[in-house]
């Protein structure tokens, strides 16, 4: 999922009435792990979920209420209802859920996030929640990059900056975890919440043909940051490419070949034709990426690889790093299916790194 935070910032100004519902705590089997956030308004659910079914129906239920009162709440869940209450969540778990009604008083934290994001700086958000009253607490949240850490309680700052540090050494997108800090002698005690939030990764599609359209809206469901790239302009435009963060109506070659690559860059070639493949191709050759992949045929690619080695513009070792035919192996037939089959080999590359 995309920045639900990010998000927070684009709703605020035309929804002033927004909640926050952060899975927390989750044991046993549960429908959605820690960290798994949804966005509500006064309509409804806006972006993201908490697993759906009964737990969101009875959670936007206490939103509801949370956002008339607005009083913040951390209420706990039991799902291990027996069957014949159909009512109710029969998954066996328990999880905790936090609902914050007030984040305008976190914007701040957003933005700091959002900066950092822009540059490619990866950072951890730090959720403090302090108890109120029985049923409601205080939330206060703080934005920690290598570099800097917004004004933390002193009692609290070294043994969070310790684990905040390996968090962001770790690089793990689902990192999520929970301390129990209290000053001696003193009630009640905060938790806080560690959530490791990094840059998306960059997915770069050459060819915004029907493959590129439906890979374009995988790619951003899936939470890449998507540029599509084509020389034609009736096909390399929003409304065709609804999903595309960036657009790039130019020769896939050129284009390519300025296109910053790193590390965090996925490329996929799956242009219209192989004059354009190989012009796309020779520009990725050498660069770094996390992924380089390019559609066709068996036949086609054999003759590519010989194309290329024979006029010296890859090596085998270079060779070796394109997937190429691109998309695991499910019998796909269909553009749509094609498309998923990409899909999931970007998710595969990613996770396992």
């Amino acid at each position: 999922m995309k920045n639900i935070y990010l998000k927070i910032l684009d709703e605020i100004s035309k929804n002033s009435s927004l909640a926050l519902a952060t899975v927390t705590r989750a044991s046993g089997s549960t429908p959605r792990k820690s960290g798994s956030s949804a966005l509500f308004g006064n309509n409804g659910l806006i972006m993201g979920t908490i697993g759906g079914g009964v737990v969101e129906g009875r959670v936007h239920k206490l939103v509801t209420e949370a956002l008339i009162s607005k009083k913040s709440c951390h209420p706990h869940f039991d799902l291990a209802y027996d069957i014949s209450r159909k009512e109710e969540a029969i998954c066996g778990g328990e999880v905790n859920v936090l609902i914050d009604v007030n984040l305008q008083n976190s914007l701040g934290i957003f933005e700091l996030m959002k900066q950092s994001i822009s540059e490619g700086i990866p950072g951890v958000l730090i959720t403090m929640v302090t108890p109120e009253s029985e049923k409601t607490v205080l939330i206060n949240r703080y934005w920690f990059t290598k570099d800097s850490l917004s004004v933390l309680p002193e009692e609290f700052h070294l043994k969070i900056k310790q684990v905040a540090d390996s968090m962001i050494q770790a690089a793990n997108p689902y990192d999520y975890r929970e301390m129990e800090l209290s000053l001696q002698g003193k009630e009640p005690s905060s938790t806080f919440f560690l959530e490791s939030v990094l840059p998306l990764k960059k997915l770069i599609i050459a060819g915004a043909g029907h493959i590129g359209k439906a890979l374009a809206h995988l790619g951003s469901m899936l939470a890449f940051e998507v540029t599509v790239i084509d020389d034609r302009s009736e096909y390399a435009n929003k409304s065709n490419l609804p999903d595309a963060d960036y657009i790039v109506v130019r020769n896939i070659g050129e284009a390519l070949r300025s296109i910053e690559k790193d590390k965090n860059t996925f490329v996929v070639i799956v242009t219209r034709g192989h004059m354009d493949d190989a012009a796309a191709l020779k520009q990725c050759i050498g660069a770094e990426f996390a992924y380089l992949g390019m559609i066709g045929s068996r036949g086609k690619v054999a003759q590519m690889r010989r194309e290329f080695l024979a006029n010296g513009w890859a090596t085998e070792e270079q060779w070796a790093m394109i997937d190429a035919p691109v998309g695991l192996e499910i019998n796909s037939e269909t553009v749509e299916e094609i498309a998923i089959s990409i899909a999931a080999q970007l998710v595969l590359v990613r996770n396992s790194k």
